[in-house]
């Protein structure tokens, strides 16, 4: 507890107050749509009016993660990693709150640099609470089952969620001041962007790393129309599928390893519905037995063995490279999908294989889910 009361010195009372009074605000979620209309024209008047916007939305959300971070249940809170986060968080809080009011385009400017330095600070966010939940894990009596810790990991989802929502937030304003933007993209949004095209590259990233890892690696399919496209944020999809793929690339890889036959391909197929658009990842790699699928969505999970080292500088881990992770990679996607109103199926066949359906809704109106 003394680091924990040493911490709370280097914050103010008054800080701690103001953070629990924004954290009551209540919080203004905006829709891929919205995003779209609004930044298809970043003229001054628009650039300031989003500014405005953030000045007073991301101290409330930010405030809101601030005070979960210091109530988390089994002791959570403790950990050194996750007081680090709470840390950063507070930072960015008060970073917010000591910016005066938006009245120009100089302020404008100022305030964008400041937010993009709060996106870069919060870059690590997700392997420091991992780590953090690591040295929970570490602690516990094994005989915990991780269901038990249903608490944990709803907190996780929210406070993940509404970690994709501020980044989207802040990269949407910033991206808007690019003077030179790719073609039919609007911020981070690609208003025509072909799915196939992104489940391509994001398989051929995943394709080069199991061969990195494995010395070889099944080879992969695509079925669907190339021309077809909706918007969506092509960083986004480009996470969900290469994290699929990469299980799927990773589960046939092992099956078929010390097998003459020839791996069989993994198939990425991408529907055109009138609401969604459906890409299914399908494997031959062995499937999960049923009393496993209900841990993949969990982040107190993983087959592999993890690649976080307690002592790891956490600033250099590159950890989207690794081929499997700390489990996050399936929950994480499932909320990527979910923020701009799909989701994430996984529907598996033991002794088999595994089909993974990315629902992604292509009305793009559904408000943010807002944690």
């Amino acid at each position: 507890m003394a680091v924990r009361k040493k911490l709370c010195d280097s914050f103010s009372k008054s800080l701690m107050d103001e953070v629990h009074r924004w954290g009551c605000m209540k919080q203004t979620g905006v829709s891929l749509k919205y995003m779209m209309e609004f930044g298809s024209r970043p003229t001054d008047r628009n650039l300031l009016i989003s500014a405005q916007f953030l000045h007073k939305e991301l101290p409330i959300r930010i405030a809101r993660r601030a005070i979960e971070l210091e109530s988390l249940p089994y002791g959570l809170s403790d950990k050194a990693a996750v007081l680090k986060v709470r840390d950063w968080y507070l930072d960015s809080f008060r970073d917010l709150r000591s910016f005066n009011d938006i009245k120009d385009m100089n302020d404008e400017r100022e305030f964008t640099q400041m937010i993009k330095a709060v996106k870069v600070r919060h870059n690590n966010v997700v392997p420091m609470m991992a780590l953090g939940v690591q040295q929970l894990k570490k602690g516990m009596n094994p005989k915990i089952v991780y269901e038990d810790l249903d608490e944990i990991h709803q907190f996780l989802d929210r406070f993940y969620l509404s970690r994709i929502g501020i980044r989207m937030l802040i990269g949407q304003h910033v991206e808007l001041h690019n003077p030179n933007p790719p073609l039919h993209c609007v911020g981070y949004i690609h208003t025509k962007m072909s799915p196939v095209e992104v489940a391509r590259i994001a398989s051929e990233d995943a394709r080069s790393i199991c061969l990195r890892e494995y010395g070889s690696a099944p080879e992969i399919n695509i079925y669907g129309d190339p021309s077809f496209n909706f918007p969506y944020v092509p960083t986004h999809l480009h996470l969900m599928v290469f994290e699929l793929v990469k299980n799927s690339l990773r589960a046939v890889q092992e099956k078929f390893m010390d097998s003459d036959r020839v791996a069989p391909s993994v198939r990425i197929i991408v529907a055109d519905g009138i609401e969604d658009v459906t890409i299914k990842v399908s494997d031959e790699g062995g499937g999960i037995p049923r009393s496993g699928l209900s841990n993949i969505f969990t982040y107190l999970y993983s087959t592999a063995k993890n690649p976080l080292d307690e002592n790891a500088d956490l600033g250099v881990a590159d950890t989207a490279m690794t081929m499997a992770g700390y489990g996050y990679g399936l929950p994480i996607s499932r909320l990527y999908a979910r923020y701009f109103g799909g989701d994430l199926q996984i529907i598996s066949m033991e002794g088999y294989g595994t089909d993974a359906y990315l629902h992604l809704s292509r009305l793009g109106d559904s408000q943010e889910p807002l944690p």
